[in-house]
C-alpha cells in the first residue's frame, strides 16, 4: 500500500513496481492520499504486508501518528511499515527509528527502482516470516493443553 499525499509519488511508484511479482504472484496495490484513508485500507485489509508511508502529509507528523494508530488501535504488528520522506529534517531517522515501531525509514530521493524493488522484496519475506511465525505459534496454542493436576507433582 502506497499512503502518500502526491500524486507523483502513487504513479512513479507504481511504474517503478508495476511488473515485479514475488513468488510468481503479482503485487496488489492500494493507494491512500492521506493518513486517515491509510488507517481505513488497513482496517478493511488487515492482511496488508507492505506500507510504504509518507510522514509530511495533512500535517508535519501524519505518517508517525498513523504507525501508532495501525500498531496501537489496529493492534497490527505484521504490516512491515517503510517511512518515506521528502523532508528528512521533519522527521530525523534516529529519533523515528527509536521511538516508532517502522521496519525502514528512506528519503524519497534514495530510493531508486533497484532499491525500491529491494525494500519491497524483503518486506514481502519479514511479512511472510511473521505471518508463518504467528499461524505456529496459535497451532500450538491450540494443541497444548496444561493438565489441570499435576498427579505425579503430588507429594
Amino acid at each position: 500500500m502506497i499512503v502518500d499525499d502526491e500524486k507523483d509519488v502513487h504513479t512513479a511508484t507504481r511504474l517503478a513496481i508495476q511488473d515485479l511479482r514475488y513468488k510468481e504472484r503479482p503485487l496488489t496495490l492500494l493507494n491512500a492520499y492521506s493518513a486517515q484513508q491509510g488507517f481505513e485500507l488497513v482496517r478493511e485489509h488487515p492482511d496488508i504486508a507492505l506500507i510504504l508511508l509518507d510522514v509530511v502529509m495533512e500535517t508535519d507528523n501524519a505518517g508517525l501518528k498513523l504507525v501508532h494508530r495501525i500498531r496501537e488501535e489496529l493492534g497490527n504488528s505484521l504490516a512491515r511499515i517503510v517511512l518515506r520522506t521528502g523532508q528528512p529534517g521533519q522527521a530525523p531517522e534516529q529519533d523515528v527509528i527509536l521511538n516508532y515501531d517502522i521496519n525502514d525509514y528512506k528519503t524519497k530521493t534514495e530510493l531508486t527502482v533497484q532499491k525500491l524493488f529491494t525494500v519491497v522484496i524483503a518486506s514481502l519475506r519479514a511479512y511472510e516470516n511473521l505471518v508463518a511465525i504467528e499461524k505456529t505459534a496459535r497451532a500450538w496454542a491450540r494443541s497444548w493443553k496444561a493438565p489441570a493436576t499435576c498427579t505425579s507433582c503430588a507429594r
